[in-house]
């Protein structure tokens, strides 16, 4: 069975194409260094809900959009390897959190062992 990290994380609209551009270099490092898949994905029927929902969850603003992404390993150990080397790459050393197009303190994630993998 795989292991997936999840991410959903709110972006301004008038940000989207940085956002963009910073996602495709995130995959690209990822999957050189040996992720399995890699998909960043912008909100298209996502509502309110009544007592949870996407942008509940991240206190989304009038301006933004939802992001969920999601990156597929073989294993948390693997998924511990990959990220070890994709943060050490020297590709995203110049990120810093300050400068990122999105409000990383609305932003969550998680590790997920595969439960159903058809």
């Amino acid at each position: 069975m795989s292991y997936v990290d999840g991410f959903v994380l709110p972006v301004p609209q008038g940000r989207l194409a940085e956002y963009r551009r910073m996602a495709r270099l995130g995959g690209k490092v990822w999957k050189e260094h040996g992720a399995l898949a890699y998909l960043e994905a912008v909100a298209d029927d996502v509502k309110p809900g009544k007592h949870t929902s996407f942008p509940q969850a991240v206190k989304l603003k009038p301006d933004e959009v939802v992001i969920f992404a999601y990156i597929i390993y073989r294993s948390r150990a693997h998924r511990d390897r990959v990220n070890a080397k994709a943060m050490a790459d020297p590709r995203l050393a110049g990120m810093d959190a300050r400068s990122m197009p999105f409000d990383g303190k609305r932003m969550f994630w998680g590790g997920f062992k595969a439960f159903v993998d058809l």
